[in-house]
């Protein structure tokens, strides 16, 4: 079992900059996919991003295409999500999570985190 903490959201200007962080509890961080889910109020939770275990491979969104990076460091038992021209669209809760498998839905990943809040304002 994993346990997950997010961290790093807030409230930027639409343009700016944000870097988010999960902190993984365990010794078994590297055998865990690690993605990134946000939900907007009134939205379903969407896909992000996501990283395999080495780090080697990753997936985005075509929203985060081009704007988001995510990546990680399984001495830390950590993965980020760095978001760059932000948007007011981008608003909404951004949740971390964990599977054992390369995975995209949200009913498939077994783990999360509780969220942070992401505030882009215009």
């Amino acid at each position: 079992q994993v346990q997950l903490v997010e961290s790093g959201g807030g409230l930027v200007q639409a343009g700016g900059s944000l870097r988010l962080s999960c902190a993984a509890s365990g010794r078994t961080f590297s055998s865990y996919v690690m993605g990134w889910f946000r939900q907007a109020p009134g939205k379903e939770r969407e896909f992000v991003a996501a990283i395999n275990w080495s780090g080697g491979s990753t997936y985005y969104a075509d929203s985060a295409k081009a704007r988001f990076t995510i990546s990680r460091d399984n001495a830390k038992n950590t993965v980020h999500l760095q978001m760059r021209s932000l948007k007011p669209e981008d608003t909404a809760v951004y949740f971390c999570a964990a599977d054992p498998q390369v995975v995209f839905t949200v009913y498939e990943y077994d783990y999360w985190g509780q969220g942070t809040q992401v505030t882009v304002s215009s």
